[in-house]
């Protein structure tokens, strides 16, 4: 997100002040107006780690709690409508987070355009203005570097449908929006490993591709078939260039005798999209705390009525479908401080020009999902996380039972990270009931999970 200068950003009597720089001076930076310091400070835990050498880590500490009380102040006035002191908190975050400085700074950044991009959307003008083009879209995994937490849940897919269907002659892959050949070719090779005879001797494959991307769409077919060609397996590949809510049990084309196995890789959440002032003056009806969405369950049971062998998913382990600004904010704030800091690990001591644009690359794409978290409501809000218990409610209420994915008790889970190429300690792997949960230390990141009709 471009950066938002006051000249820019003008209405009578108030001007948004956010202009991140990439070099931030946080030693010689003092709040000038009291109410920066108005959070309570239960919240200063949030880890402030600095990869800057300029700064010792004192200062570091003092300006990364800093920022988080003013962007929580910001959060505050944002939502209650208070535009002088939201402006003068954003005047003073910008002296101190930068795109390129140690994780809070940069983490303060991407939190800081959010919460400009919101006040700038009360002014819809102003706001076509200086965004002409709609808002980039949800991030392709398939263009993004591999993060650890990525590869890990990756490995987890690969083994367990590897696992589920090594026996099977006819196979229907579905690929609810990811695209990524760092998961498929793997599980086409290893399915080609000589195993469990088949009955027919050789493999039929047939894949269906949901995605909004048509080149997208056109590539992976031509590489998963050349790939399925030098294998020897027999290959068909659907194509939908379609959303996610406009798919149909028909459009999948399922085969008698195929096993069908699904995977949705940080995709299923969009379907929780809702009006919600309609939910808040009716307020919608609730199955054991968790609101009810129509779009979900009508998803679902369309899913469950094709009598998948396994559906596999992948989903942020947070709770950021919730309808108070502030509530979303703060659980935002914890949860991608801890990414940030995950990020910081990877890449912070790396000298490499191609490692610091990787590392450009995924924090763009939590920005962009930072964005549409606080920015957007509505329809349009369409990151809306949630935890796996949640999940559990939910596929449950359309007929599935979440099954136990492959687990060698003598692999340890330290043993797996370091296979999926990350050196950090902070990267682990728990397994929480029948899920796998990818933390950063203590802090839940991803959940895998595995579901049976």
């Amino acid at each position: 997100m471009s950066s938002l200068h006051s000249s820019q950003l003008l209405k009578p009597e108030v001007t948004l002040s956010l202009n991140l720089s990439s070099q931030s001076n946080t030693t010689s930076f003092s709040p000038t107006s009291s109410h920066s310091h108005d959070h309570n400070h239960n919240h200063n835990h949030l880890q402030t780690t600095s990869s800057s050498s300029s700064l010792t880590k004192a200062e570091a500490e003092k300006g990364g709690v800093l920022l988080i009380q003013l962007l929580l102040s910001c959060a505050k006035h944002t939502a209650c409508g208070n535009l002088r002191h939201a402006d003068s908190c954003l005047s003073q975050i910008s002296q101190l987070a930068s795109v390129d400085g140690d994780s809070m700074q940069r983490l303060a950044a991407r939190f800081a355009s959010a919460l400009a991009l919101r006040l700038v959307k009360r002014w819809p003008g102003l706001h076509k203005a200086l965004w002409p083009k709609p808002q980039m879209g949800r991030a392709q995994l398939a263009s993004l570097p591999t993060f650890p937490c990525l590869g890990i849940a990756y490995s987890i897919i690969t083994r367990t449908l590897v696992h589920s269907l090594s026996h099977q002659d006819a196979i229907h892959f579905v690929d609810f929006g990811s695209g990524d050949l760092r998961l498929w070719i793997p599980i086409f090779r290893r399915l080609a490993v000589p195993g469990e005879p088949r009955e027919n001797g050789s493999l039929s494959l047939n894949f269906t591709f949901v995605h909004r991307n048509k080149a997208i769409l056109d590539k992976l077919g031509l590489d998963l078939a050349k790939e399925a060609e030098a294998l020897g397996f027999s290959f068909e590949y659907n194509a939908l260039n379609i959303p996610l809510q406009e798919l149909t049990s028909e459009m999948i084309k399922a085969r008698p005798g195929d096993a069908l196995a699904i995977v949705s890789i940080l995709s299923l959440h969009v379907l929780l999209a809702e009006d919600d002032r309609v939910e808040a003056q009716f307020w919608g009806k609730r199955n054991k705390g968790i609101k009810d969405c129509q779009q979900m369950s009508q998803f679902l049971t369309m899913v469950k009525s094709m009598s998948p062998k396994v559906v596999l998913l992948v989903e942020q382990e947070a709770d950021h479908n919730l309808n108070r600004l502030v509530d979303r904010f703060l659980g935002s704030l914890h949860y991608y401080s801890a990414l940030f800091d995950s990020l910081d690990a990877t890449f912070g001591s790396s000298s490499s020009s191609s490692d610091d644009q990787e590392r450009l690359e995924l924090e763009e794409m939590f920005g962009r999902e930072i964005e549409n978290i606080v920015a957007c409501e509505g329809l349009d809000r369409v990151e809306r996380h949630e935890r796996y218990e949640k999940w559990v409610v939910r596929f449950g209420g359309a007929g599935f039972r979440p099954s136990r994915m492959w687990f060698d008790p003598v692999e340890h889970a330290n043993k797996m990270v370091k296979v999926c190429g990350s050196e950090s300690e902070g990267y682990k792997v728990v397994n929480n009931k029948a899920s796998f949960v990818l933390c950063w230390h203590d802090r839940p990141l991803y959940a895998v999970s595995a579901w049976i009709s």
